[in-house]
């Protein structure tokens, strides 16, 4: 079985930098890692111009397609790195276009994924020189996701920290998932069980105060 990962955010939160590093932190461990690139930067760069309605649809299905080749791909993988997946197009399309129609597509495609990793806000915003709109456009994006993966009830982790420490927190994460499940016999599985539920929570208030206590 293979585990896919997907990395959501708005812009400038890290994404594509936490995904190199895991791939290469995993690739290190000896762990067989695929990386699938973000679509949406790649098109926009080649394109010279953000994307605009009707694009959205196709650049979502063709960031699905990318990842789910790397899930069937030879010589097989162990771990996909998605970064990122059909949801960020959809937010993006709500966003700019107030367009929701991309929703229950994206949503479906969500939960093929084992992991979802929802970028902290903790990293500072960075102009890239493409299209990037601004550190309120980016808390926007991070209410959106958090909406929509709660309404889903698709469980997510928050990932923060700066550069060595996202990395460190993002694998915990990982490794936990590939280690083999527990028998409903153990009593570790119970205190497993409590902690999800706090992660479940997901207030992005609630975060941030236990953030900044960390610093």
């Amino acid at each position: 079985m293979v585990l896919v990962i997907a990395l959501l955010g708005g812009e400038s939160t890290g994404k594509s930098t936490l995904a190199a590093d895991l791939k290469t932190a995993l690739t290190k461990k000896g762990i067989a890692t695929a990386l699938v690139t973000e679509n949406l930067r790649t098109w926009c760069a080649t394109q010279g111009r953000a994307p605009s309605q009707s694009d959205q649809a196709r650049l979502a299905g063709e960031q699905g397609h990318q990842v789910d080749a790397a899930v069937r791909s030879e010589p097989p993988v162990q771990v996909v790195i998605a970064d990122t997946t059909p949801l960020m197009i959809a937010a993006y399309s709500e966003l700019y276009f107030q367009d929701t129609s991309l929703y229950p597509a994206a949503l479906a495609w969500q939960r093929h994924a084992d992991l979802h990793l929802l970028m902290g806000l903790d990293v500072p915003w960075v102009p890239d020189g493409l299209f990037r709109d601004g550190p309120a456009l980016r808390e926007r994006t991070d209410e959106v996701l958090r909406h929509q993966l709660q309404t889903a009830d698709l469980p997510f982790h928050t990932v923060y920290g700066l550069g060595p420490a996202r990395l460190q927190a993002a694998l915990r994460i990982v490794e936990q998932a590939l280690k083999p499940p527990l028998s409903p016999k153990q009593p570790s599985i119970e205190s497993a069980a409590a902690a999800w539920s706090c992660e479940r929570c997901s207030d992005p208030e609630c975060e941030r105060r236990l953030f900044s206590r960390l610093l």
